[in-house]
């Protein structure tokens, strides 16, 4: 049974019991991310998100770890582009002292100058890591080609340059322009109470109030470009991809099984074609970026620098077939079970739970059962799986990525004809 509380200030408890389960989630959820910052701040978002584990005016981090531990709670943050989450699972009689550690850390963050100083050092360091891992950094790369000259396209991480020039004011301005009562959520999964769930929350947040005027977030353009980075690595990493549907598009459906008969699985066709029978890749895959506004589907392979072209050839014939409609029924079938198999296996996870109570609050405004999800893909035909795959490949609106020892004269932008032979 799901239920939702919303506080006079906006902010919005929203919760899913499961009697069955020993187990809570719990999750405190911000309505922000990279996208709402600008080229000087970036990063700011993530930084905060480190931060607020480093002590509180009642704890330090240490003291904060013990609590969590010693109560076996698996807890974690994460920054996307478009939000942010504090989030914890604990057995249920520990529910209390969780609930209580994260209101601590999220409400009374102190932002000690020494401990921003040695965080900085950390981020710089995850951000170091992040460049020396192709497979992932050329995906950093794509997203600022793919959506120029707006924070979408931006790292969530940042830059060493912004990140060095984050400071505490930096920061308290952020929270004060974001971290505000009507983009929080506070969602929670499990063997919990919902009406125990608000009567512990609401004296907390109920006396936030947002000063001024929320901040709007404008679309992103997407782009049609090319950006080859000539790198000595022993493999030549590709991305390229089209505009997908958003979160809330009718066709975000179709695109999901598009994208699971493109690359999404085992036996996608560019799993067998690149990998299966011609052992040209050990990783080939699709993905789907969805956000409120804009997506990005997109193909990743990693393949040796001679055979890059070949590579691209494939990936544009096997997206061609589909563009001209060479798919079953039967592929139709498979694409459909293996997600309807994963939305259920994954809602065995209180996690998974939480998060989906989260994210449907902030996109739809409202709880989304399962059911809905499965008469989604259920009514999905080939027909639309066909337009999805002609938009989004479009000659003219597809973006390409490469990095790795391959210079920008070696491709075949060919590649990019889709529709042409």
């Amino acid at each position: 049974m799901h239920h939702k509380t919303v506080l006079d200030n906006g902010t919005r408890i929203v919760s899913e019991r499961l009697e069955h389960y020993r187990s809570v989630s719990l999750g405190i959820w911000v309505d922000v991310g990279s996208r709402d910052e600008v080229t000087a701040d970036n990063g700011v978002s993530h930084f905060i998100e480190h931060m607020v584990f480093k002590g509180t005016q009642q704890r330090d981090s240490l003291q904060i770890a013990k609590e969590l531990d010693a109560i076996g709670g698996l807890s974690n943050a994460f920054t996307g582009k478009e939000h942010t989450c504090f989030h914890s699972k604990v057995l249920d009689k520990h529910f209390p002292q969780l609930a209580e550690i994260l209101s601590d850390i999220f409400l009374n963050p102190r932002f000690d100058d020494t401990d921003m100083s040695r965080e900085r050092q950390v981020i710089l360091q995850e951000i170091g890591m992040l460049e020396d891992t192709p497979d992932e950094h050329i995906h950093v790369v794509f997203n600022r080609l793919f959506w120029p000259d707006h924070p979408i396209g931006m790292s969530v991480l940042g830059t060493g340059e912004s990140v060095a020039a984050i400071n505490r004011e930096t920061i308290t301005g952020h929270i004060k322009r974001f971290y505000t009562p009507e983009r929080i959520i506070i969602a929670a999964a499990g063997n919990i109470d919902h009406d125990g769930l608000v009567a512990f929350f609401e004296p907390l947040f109920e006396s936030m109030r947002t000063e001024d005027e929320s901040p709007t977030r404008s679309a992103p353009r997407t782009n049609a470009g090319l950006s080859c980075i000539t790198k000595d690595l022993e493999q030549a990493h590709i991305c390229l991809g089209g505009r997908a549907p958003h979160l809330k598009s009718d066709l975000r459906f179709a695109c999901a099984i598009f994208n699971t008969m493109l690359g999404g699985n085992m036996s996608s066709r560019l799993f067998q074609e690149i990998r299966e029978n011609r052992g040209l890749a050990y990783s080939v895959y699709s993905f789907l970026s969805a956000y409120i506004d804009t997506g990005l589907l997109g193909v990743y392979v990693g393949t040796d620098p001679a055979e890059v072209n070949r590579v691209l050839g494939l990936v544009k014939k096997e997206i061609g077939k589909m563009q001209n409609g060479g798919l079953t029924q039967t592929e139709l079938e498979a694409a459909r079970e293996h997600l309807v198999g994963g939305i259920f296996l994954g809602a065995e996870s209180t996690d998974t739970r939480m998060m989906r109570l989260a994210k449907n609050e902030f996109v739809f405004g409202r709880y989304m059962d399962f059911d809905e999800l499965v008469s989604g893909l259920e009514a999905v035909t080939l027909d639309e799986v066909v337009a999805v795959a002609k938009e989004t490949f479009e000659t003219g609106q597809v973006s390409l990525t490469t990095l790795g020892p391959v210079s920008e004269q070696e491709l075949d932008l060919s590649c990019l004809d889709f529709g042409v032979d």
